[in-house]
């Protein structure tokens, strides 16, 4: 009896002993050098280690199943899709499900690109079809409610880093960041109201003016108030912004201003029709809404590029075209 007894003891210590050792033990076993598993939320631990045995992760599923229960982690599982390239131990794997380790791309939209633009970067970044991404920003409805008069998404798009998993569509990503717009522009509206007689069109209109025209943050207020001025007085806005945006429409945008090109026919022309641009001319970041928001208390009237990345800003026609020829007409 004592030799069963025994005999009993060394298989249950071989076992534990194989137990640790697979437990431990890295396996990859896949078709491909990299492989995407999906798992679909509620799945429950069996069916999450069936999967992975299916995919080649997991060698055998009993270890990766007995350190999840000692653990108290079998609930614990993380729905979404994982990326595995290489060899991992089971418990390497539990505890990236239990993490929510999930695979995400990454793509950074700067301040100041146009809904175009951004479709581009979007597309050669590889998140989707570009025209696919064109037919997204008429989705309109999105922002009814902000700009009942929108005729696209153009200004809507918030400027930020954002994570994708593989198979987000193209309306997703773009819902994305227009949800995203309107997360921090409720922010900051808590803190700095819309002025009376404006509106959220208005706003990132001129938001977007600002963005486009100013790189320091400190002068966005400040230009923020020469258009504020320019408006109360009835004073067209002069925006070269607006001219260029306006050309890269027209698809006539080769990197150059020409004296005729003040003179084009479009709405988005700020050298010949008063008031802002009937629509954003670039996604504005949360710099340039906020100085639209909450403009300098100034009587500049007039500024004009030192250059430098700053400007010099004038309260009158005389100054200003003193300040042209110093720094725009004597520099060429």
């Amino acid at each position: 009896m004592l030799w069963i007894c025994v005999l009993l003891l060394i298989l249950i210590l071989a076992a534990f002993g194989g137990l640790r050792r697979e437990i431990c033990s890295s396996y990859y076993n896949a078709l491909e050098d990299e492989t995407f598993v999906d798992i679909p939320p509620g799945t429950g631990a069996a069916k999450v280690a069936d999967i992975l045995k299916t995919q080649g992760i997991l060698r055998t599923k009993l270890p990766f199943r007995l350190w999840l229960r000692y653990h108290g982690l079998d609930r614990s599982l993380k729905a979404g899709e994982y990326r595995f390239s290489g060899k991992s131990s089971p418990i390497d794997i539990a505890e990236r499900l239990t993490r929510g380790d999930v695979y995400f791309r990454t793509v950074t939209v700067p301040e100041g690109l146009t809904a175009t633009e951004t479709m581009g970067l979007l597309a050669s970044s590889g998140f989707g079809n570009r025209e696919k991404f064109e037919a997204a920003l008429l989705r309109i409805d999105w922002i009814r409610d902000l700009n009942p008069s929108a005729l696209n998404l153009e200004g809507y798009l918030f400027p930020e880093t954002y994570r994708f998993g593989r198979k987000d569509d193209e309306e997703t990503v773009i819902r994305a960041m227009v949800d995203q717009f309107r997360d921090r522009l409720g922010k900051i509206l808590k803190n700095s109201p819309l002025p009376d007689g404006w509106t959220v069109a208005r706003i990132v209109t001129l938001a977007s003016m600002i963005e486009k025209e100013v790189k320091t943050t400190s002068e966005q207020p400040i230009v923020a108030s020469v258009y504020v001025n320019r408006l109360r007085f009835g004073m067209t806005l002069g925006c070269d912004a607006t001219i260029i945006y306006a050309m890269k429409l027209a698809g006539t945008w080769d990197g150059n201003i020409r004296r005729s090109d003040l003179k084009m026919d479009s709405p988005y022309n700020s050298y010949i029709h008063r008031d802002l641009p009937p629509g954003p001319i670039c996604s504005p970041g949360e710099g340039a809404i906020h100085a639209a928001l909450n403009p300098a208390k100034t009587d500049y009237l007039y500024y004009v590029s030192k250059n430098d990345g700053t400007h010099h800003f004038s309260l009158d026609l005389r100054a200003h075209n003193n300040a042209v020829n110093r720094y725009q007409r004597s520099g060429r």
